[in-house]
C-alpha cells in the first residue's frame, strides 16, 4: 500500500462525511449494503453537493471520483463484480485562475504594513510567489531545508505535502532576504520552521487585509501565490514549462499545462520582436534595409 499523507487522509475523512450527510438526508439511511448501490446513488450525491453543500462543479466532480476510487477498491478485492458508478464520467472545468501581475507583487513588497502581523503574513505570501511552494509546504520548512548547490547558488529541496513529490528550487533574492529576516524570530526559533506560519484560515483572512491596504481587486489567497510563481514569475519570463513542473513537483506535465496561459506582458514582448523581425525581413527582401 503506497503512502498517504495527513493532507490526503483528512480529505478522504471529509468526503467521506460527505456521504454520510447525503444518505442521512437524502437517502434517511446511516448504511448502505455495496451490492445495493445503483448509478442513481452518484447522480442524486452529484445533485447533493451542488445544491445542498453548494459546491463548485469541480469540487463536486473530485468527490465523486474519491467515491468511484472507493468502488474500484471494492471491485479489487472482489467485495463487487464491477463499479455500479463506471459509467459516470467526471467532466472538469478548466479554471479561471487568478495571479499577480509582476506590478502587483512589487505594490506588495514595497508597501509599508502598518503591524507586525501583516508584515509577516506578506512576507510569508511573498515567499511563495517567488518560490512555488504550496501553504502546506512553507509551513514545514526549516533551515535543513535549505541547501548550497553544485552551481554555487541556494537552493529548496523539499519534499510536497500532498504528493510527497521532490520540490527543487533555487532561492531568488527576495526569498533569500526574506529567509534572512526571519533567522532570529522567536516563532521560527522555537518552533524550528524557516518563516512565522501561522493558521491558514487566519493566513487567507489576512491576506484580504493586505490585499485592501495594496488596492489590489483580486482576493488574495495560499493557492494564488503558488499560480503567480507558475506564471507571472516564471513562464511569463521564458522559463520552460518543464523546468517550471519539475519547481512545482508535479508528477505530470499536463498538471503544469494548467498553468500555461500566456499572460499580455508575455505576448506583448514576444509580438514585438517577431514585428521587428518581420520587418527586417521585409526591407531586407524589397531591398530598403539600412
Amino acid at each position: 500500500v503506497g503512502k498517504v499523507s495527513i493532507k490526503s487522509w483528512e480529505r478522504l475523512e471529509i468526503a467521506k462525511n460527505k456521504v454520510i450527510a447525503f444518505m442521512a438526508k437524502e437517502l434517511k439511511c446511516k448504511d448502505k449494503n455495496l451490492v445495493d448501490l445503483k448509478m442513481a446513488f452518484v447522480t442524486e450525491y452529484e445533485h447533493f453537493l451542488t445544491v445542498q453543500q453548494k459546491m463548485q462543479s469541480n469540487t463536486v466532480m473530485k468527490y465523486i471520483k474519491i467515491l468511484k476510487q472507493v468502488l474500484n477498491f471494492a471491485v479489487a478485492l472482489d467485495w463487487l463484480p464491477s463499479n455500479p458508478f463506471g459509467q459516470f464520467k467526471c467532466t472538469y472545468r478548466n479554471p479561471d485562475r487568478v495571479v499577480l501581475t509582476q506590478d502587483e507583487i512589487d505594490v506588495l513588497y514595497l508597501k509599508k504594513m502598518p503591524n507586525q502581523r501583516l508584515e509577516e503574513i506578506r512576507d510569508v505570501f511573498l515567499f511563495s510567489c517567488y518560490t512555488g511552494y504550496a501553504f502546506s509546504d512553507v509551513e514545514l520548512l526549516n533551515q535543513d531545508s535549505i541547501v548550497k548547490g553544485i552551481d554555487g547558488e541556494m537552493w529548496i529541496h523539499a519534499n510536497r505535502v500532498k504528493t510527497d513529490v521532490r520540490e527543487n528550487v533555487m532561492l531568488l533574492d527576495i526569498p533569500l532576504k526574506i529567509i534572512e529576516k526571519y533567522k532570529d524570530n522567536d516563532f521560527c526559533k522555537t518552533k524550528g520552521r524557516l518563516l512565522p506560519v501561522i493558521s491558514n484560515q487566519k493566513y487567507n483572512a489576512y491576506l484580504k487585509e493586505i490585499a485592501a491596504i495594496c488596492n489590489i481587486n483580486k482576493l488574495l489567497t495560499t493557492h494564488i501565490a503558488r499560480h503567480t510563481f507558475a506564471t507571472t514569475v516564471t513562464l511569463a519570463n521564458g522559463i520552460s514549462l518543464e523546468s517550471v513542473s519539475a519547481m512545482l513537483g508535479h508528477t505530470s506535465i499536463k498538471t503544469t499545462q494548467i498553468y500555461a496561459k500566456v499572460v499580455q506582458s508575455k505576448l506583448s514582448s514576444e509580438m514585438k520582436v517577431l514585428k521587428l523581425l518581420m520587418k527586417d525581413q521585409k526591407s531586407i527582401t524589397l531591398g530598403i534595409a539600412q
